[in-house]
């Protein structure tokens, strides 16, 4: 129902090149990096990188709380981009709760305990978040320092799609680092059409879900 509007001026994110400052993207390898810092174990007071994907001490393997730095995309182990492969992103899911689900750690300390449940909760909410269109390209927004208020309203611009394909023509043919910095100028300002395009995503999701209420049987 959004159509491919939307989708097309946020798809627009993922073409920037590498290099250019304020879009680079996180491979799948470094978001992996990016999960594991080094840091003191809470529990052996050892510093050292973590295994397990950050989430357990080199030295005594116990549970570290979760890092606050990480965003949802390095937590799945996703490109920062609209485009995300779902089958990834359920595998990763799975994959996760395998590592941190509080069953595994009912006969751990509390402290274990307590960042297990943390940790799922995370893994849960990170998993949500990226699986929809709307909630992805709206927490894209978010790591960007844009958030969409509930009820917000806004005019919608119907040349926007024109204007991408104009901005993608122009780094076709970008050769200096000038032409790039007014191109990465241009894609700054409309980061606000993004927003207008997310908040009728946004209203439309919720029709979607009135919908499929509508839709069962009393």
């Amino acid at each position: 129902m959004w159509g491919g509007r939307a989708r097309a001026w946020l798809r627009g994110w993922a073409v920037w090149p590498a290099g250019v400052p304020g879009r680079r993207l996180l491979s799948c390898n470094a978001a992996s990096q990016a999960g594991s810092p080094s840091s003191k174990c809470w529990d052996c007071s050892q510093e050292a990188p973590g295994v397990g994907d950050g989430f357990f001490c080199a030295q005594c393997r116990a549970l570290q709380p979760p890092d606050p730095t990480r965003d949802y995309f390095s937590l799945m182990d996703c490109n920062r981009s609209f485009r995300v492969d779902t089958a990834k992103l359920q595998h990763r899911y799975q994959q996760l709760q395998r590592l941190i689900h509080p069953d595994f750690f009912s006969q751990k300390s509390q402290t274990e305990k307590d960042f297990s449940e943390k940790h799922s909760t995370l893994v849960n909410d990170a998993y949500k978040t990226l699986q929809a269109p709307l909630s992805r390209g709206l927490y894209l927004l978010k790591l960007r320092g844009i958030e969409i208020s509930e009820g917000t309203d806004f005019e919608m611009d119907g040349q926007f799609l024109l204007e991408i394909m104009e901005i993608n023509e122009k780094l076709a043919e970008a050769q200096n680092e000038a032409a790039m910095e007014e191109i990465e100028s241009t894609v700054t300002d409309d980061f606000k059409k993004a927003k207008e395009i997310l908040t009728k995503m946004r209203y439309f999701s919720n029709i979607e879900e009135k919908i499929k209420l509508k839709k069962i049987p009393l």
